[in-house]
């Protein structure tokens, strides 16, 4: 499928400062800034920008890093990895398939089953609460 596409205007009309400066600009926010750090409710965590649904409640753990930890995403569709050479390491950044929103990075220090840690930007998720 071919990737969302928005000019940069129209990606800033449709977000805070702080999520296009974090979801289009590569950027991160302060850790322990964002309340999804300490969201427990169950639910969906979908794409700030385009909605995609990225990764469920259930797979969220606390990391104890200040950003919103997952152990897997919904889907290996879900989301794309990127090499990122960045503040001069490498690391692997990880961003939405569908629009390339830049969400955080994935690390191998996670918990099981998957042994990884989705350490994402709160400012670029959008939570839905799981209905009754």
């Amino acid at each position: 499928m071919p990737k969302i596409q928005k000019s940069e205007a129209e990606w800033k009309a449709a977000l805070s400062p702080e999520a296009y400066r974090v979801a289009r600009q590569h950027g991160t926010e302060r850790a322990f800034s964002h309340p999804y750090n300490n969201e427990k409710s169950a639910g969906t965590y979908k794409c700030v920008c385009c909605g995609k649904p990225l990764f469920n409640a259930a797979a969220k753990f606390d990391s104890g890093t200040g950003w919103p930890s997952f152990f897997s995403p919904l889907s290996a569709t879900a989301i794309e990895e990127h090499d990122d050479r960045s503040w001069l390491m490498r690391r692997t950044e990880v961003r939405c398939a569908d629009c390339d929103a830049h969400l955080g990075h994935v690390f191998p220090d996670g918990p099981r089953p998957t042994g990884l840690r989705y350490c994402m930007n709160g400012v670029a998720l959008k939570f839905e609460p799981k209905k009754d």
